[in-house]
């Protein structure tokens, strides 16, 4: 028979495994995620959530509360009688009473290999952190941060190159199939639960914009996984003098270089720029204010030369 299944879940992270949920012809008693915010040029304009927006063309009931901590949305939740609750990326911790409701419990879709990158940024913490490997996981909620049973893991490659934002749209299509196959288990009463190692524990703390901006002290590879772990959002930068002013500049990404110089020195025409140790060579930048636009590109305009220097 086909689950009773709450739904919690806001970026755009999520909504491959909502579909994928709806696809598989459980139940969707109710969708919970973050209240709209503020958006637009001027701030001023509330907007849903990726999530929220799938919800609504599915035709699911959407909650939008700012806690779950008081006893009012914990019964209102209680009432909808779920057999699962499926969380990814929802964005609020689960108070006991809320992990306890669902008959079968709650099930985490989570981007690491646990009990690797615990926490809030593990897409970001594993490319910064010049992994090779990380993965989708379906484990079982409880009260600590990502403590809980895993049922179900696929591994997945970081490519030498590859930013945080391909890996996010890779591991969301990854993480979609895998829950879904989670629940056909769950069905079946075939989903089983292991419990997590505990050694080799790591926390993913969120990005503070204070370590975005690039060190050229660093080794190469350094800053190398700093710029594309760091990209698309918030964006590893860095300063540079263009037209005669001082001017930010968003680096998305990078290669290693085997040049070597004076650290944020420019290299060469091809915006090879020298680190502590060795080199990288930029790719595609952004302007404040502008559009991603390939390094060579930017060149045209900029008229930034050898010998110049990044700050």
């Amino acid at each position: 028979m086909p689950l009773r299944v709450i739904f919690m879940g806001t970026p755009e992270f999520s909504v491959p495994t909502l579909r994928a949920i709806a696809d598989a012809g459980h139940e969707i008693e109710a969708l919970y995620t973050q209240p709209p915010r503020a958006a637009g040029r001027r701030g001023l304009e509330l907007t849903p959530s990726p999530v929220q927006r799938e919800a609504e063309r599915l035709g699911v009931e959407v909650r939008t509360p700012v806690s779950l901590k008081s006893e009012a949305e914990q019964q209102a939740f209680r009432a909808l009688r779920a057999d699962v609750a499926v969380v990814v990326a929802y964005g609020l911790l689960l108070p006991i009473p809320i992990l306890e409701a669902p008959r079968l419990g709650c099930l985490n879709g989570h981007a690491s290999l646990l009990p690797r990158w615990r926490g809030a940024a593990p897409i970001q913490r594993a490319v910064m952190a010049g992994d090779t490997e990380t993965g989708m996981m379906v484990m079982r909620m409880e009260e600590g941060l990502d403590t809980g049973p895993v049922a179900m893991v696929e591994k997945c490659t970081i490519g030498p190159d590859m930013t945080a934002g391909d890996l996010h749209d890779r591991l969301m299509l990854i993480g979609a199939a895998l829950m879904a196959e989670a629940l056909a288990r769950l069905e079946r009463d075939a989903l089983t639960f292991t419990t997590q190692a505990t050694v080799g524990v790591t926390y993913a703390k969120k990005i503070d914009k204070a370590e975005t901006r690039v060190d050229w002290t660093r080794p190469a590879g350094e800053v190398h996984d700093h710029i594309r772990g760091l990209s698309p959002f918030p964006g590893a930068w860095c300063e540079t003098e263009i037209g005669g002013r001082l001017e930010r500049l968003k680096l998305l990404r990078s290669t290693l270089s085997q040049s070597a110089g004076e650290p944020g020195g420019i290299l060469d025409d091809r915006l090879t720029v020298a680190c502590g140790s060795g080199a990288i060579r930029l790719v595609e930048v952004q302007r404040a204010g502008g559009r991603p636009i390939a390094a060579q590109e930017f060149l045209h305009g900029a008229k930034l030369e050898k010998g110049m220097k990044f700050s």
